[in-house]
């Protein structure tokens, strides 16, 4: 019973109400509007999820440049000086539990992609995404309130596990465990940005935590490719790795998880092993078996099952 009530209470801490509480309201959006409302921060999910696996396709190209640490150092600091650039945050103003957010979220963010890129230095890219999406899945499960997306997840589990063709057994147990610290981190992140979106209006809060995540991860990829750094073809691909796999989806992650409950953006996570797959197959040449297609297809299922219930919540209480 106290697990019951630490998983709902947890639930009830992370999700994001806002669309749910507008259309419960008089004069409320139409059930075709509730429909809209619930596929839009889908759609962001998704666009994200592409964004962010097609630049660790890219990032992959570019270790042999600047090593694993050096392109998380490259991605984080240039999404930073990007997002402080487009977003001016405001650094008055603020309450010792905003700071306090905004820091976890910087810290879960620069763990996440520590962890993830040396994770990928050691697996393959596949692999080590569909480690790590394991985090997602497990706060899902761990934090819904509502049994079918315990059932989603398990669907999701069992494409994830297909798709990694029984191999985990052969892989580096020390990139399979970073991976899995980075899945741990992930979904910390999911959680801290959640509570970042409630507190800091616009994109200001991932400004600032993207700082803190620059600022940890920077002695780290100085002291494994110092002057390598500088060189402006591994610069110019770092820009790249930063707008593709930092700014775009980060931000659209942002606005999504303040009109999604957490459990079903985490479900929704369970995309990005098949999204990885497919930028791994266009860009690092890694070709998909049968079995990878079924796998995807599985995870995908198990996604459009989990938006399905989401725009049925939405329109029962819209109604």
């Amino acid at each position: 019973m106290n697990d019951q009530g630490t998983a709902a209470e947890s639930a009830a801490a992370v999700a994001v109400p806002e669309a749910v509480t507008a259309l419960g309201e008089p004069g409320g959006s139409a059930p075709s509007g509730g429909r809209r409302a619930a596929l839009a921060p889908v759609a962001l999910v998704v666009a994200g999820g592409l964004s962010v696996q097609f630049g660790a396709a890219v990032a992959v190209l570019l270790m042999p440049k600047a090593g694993a640490l050096g392109v998380v150092t490259l991605r984080l600091a240039a999404a930073a000086l990007v997002l402080l650039v487009v977003c001016r945050p405001k650094l008055r103003g603020h309450s010792r539990a905003d700071w306090g957010t905004v820091l976890a979220f910087g810290v879960a963010m620069g763990a996440m992609n520590t962890l993830f890129y040396q994770a990928a230095d050691r697996i393959p890219l596949g692999a080590a995404v569909t480690l790590e999406v394991l985090g997602p899945l497990a706060l899902s499960v761990f934090a819904s309130r509502r049994l079918v997306n315990v059932v989603w997840a398990g669907l999701a589990l069992g494409g994830v596990l297909l798709l990694s063709g029984g191999g985990f057994d052969r892989l580096d147990p020390v990139g399979a465990a970073y991976a899995l610290g980075a899945g741990a981190m992930w979904a910390a992140y999911i959680i801290f940005s959640a509570r970042t979106g409630r507190r800091f209006p616009q994109a200001d809060g991932l400004a600032m935590a993207m700082v803190v995540a620059a600022l940890l991860s920077l002695p780290l990829g100085i002291m494994e490719s110092g002057s390598k750094l500088l060189v402006p073809s591994t610069l110019g691909l770092g820009a790249a790795v930063a707008v593709l796999s930092s700014v775009l989806p980060y931000t659209l992650e942002l606005m999504a998880l303040r009109r999604l409950p957490a459990p079903t953006f985490a479900i929704l996570m369970s995309l990005e092993p098949a999204i990885a797959a497919t930028a791994g197959f266009l860009i690092l040449d890694q070709a998909l078996s049968t079995t990878d297609a079924l796998a995807i297809a599985l995870v995908i299922g198990a996604s459009m099952g989990a938006v399905r219930s989401q725009v049925r919540g939405l329109r029962k209480t819209g109604g």
